[in-house]
């Protein structure tokens, strides 16, 4: 599997399986990001500090910070559109309702 799909499938579970918000996403990001050896624990942190001090939702923008680091910008695009998706797409159909 490409490194693109792997982090936009990666991402999507994420939020696809998270409940509570941005700040529960936090560790389950950091057990994929850390298992699939993209960063460092210690990394993690890192991109993590610089993900709360920069302004928008704490999880879309570990995911956008953590896409780039392992694919550049085609990453961080993969990666925030995974982490957006499945919130997008739950809107949507309640509204169709």
């Amino acid at each position: 599997m490409s490194t693109h799909l792997l982090l936009f499938w990666t991402f999507f579970k994420i939020s696809l399986f998270s409940i509570g918000g941005g700040y529960n996403m936090i560790p389950l990001m950091q057990h994929e990001v850390v298992a699939h050896a993209w960063l460092t624990a210690e990394r993690f942190l890192d991109v993590l500090a610089v993900s709360e001090i920069t302004p928008g939702p704490v999880a879309v923008n570990l995911a956008t910070f953590a896409g780039y680091q392992v694919a550049g910008i085609p990453g961080a695009l993969v990666a925030t559109v995974g982490v957006c998706l499945p919130g997008g797409l739950l809107l949507l159909a309640l509204g169709a309702v």
